[in-house]
């Protein structure tokens, strides 16, 4: 991907940030979240605790001989599938190998397994330039609707 640092369009920047995604249970994403708040804020903007968690799919995986799930669940055969609910967990964070460290050490001590599954992607992250009193009929505070009703 191109270097995008030069980007500056009236509307905005573009900033270099990481993109984490964790693949976990639905019901562990605020524990994640609350880790890593202890070492990162996950702002975006004039916004913090910054997270997208996808609606609920499905994991599988063949644990090996050795592996937690054949230590660990009595009668287990190595080799075996095993299929789970799972959502993806979605954070950004600026790319600072010392911050990313420690958000990993933060998901990987509250995670639910052993080995799980992260992936970390070099992405850019819009930066909007706004006023909060815009009259844009587009902004939720000018459009008639409001904001969305809230799931949480």
């Amino acid at each position: 991907m191109n270097d995008l640092t030069s980007y500056n369009a009236r509307s905005g920047k573009l900033i270099p940030v990481w993109t984490l995604e964790v693949q976990t249970l639905p019901q562990d994403t605020d524990r994640i979240l609350d880790a890593v708040m202890q070492v990162h804020p996950l702002s975006f903007g004039r916004y913090q605790r910054n997270a997208s968690i996808s609606g609920v799919g499905a994991e599988t995986a063949r644990p090996e001989a050795g592996s937690t799930t054949t230590t660990h669940v009595d009668g287990f055969e190595a080799g075996a599938t095993e299929t789970y609910p799972v959502v993806e967990l979605k954070i950004s964070i600026e790319r600072d190998l010392a911050v990313l460290e420690k958000v990993m050490d933060a998901i990987l001590h509250v995670h639910h397994y052993e080995e799980p599954v992260i992936f970390v992607r070099e992405d850019w992250a819009s930066r909007a330039n706004y006023n909060v009193d815009s009259d844009n009929p587009n902004r939720w505070w000018n459009n008639g609707r409001g904001l969305p009703d809230r799931i949480g």
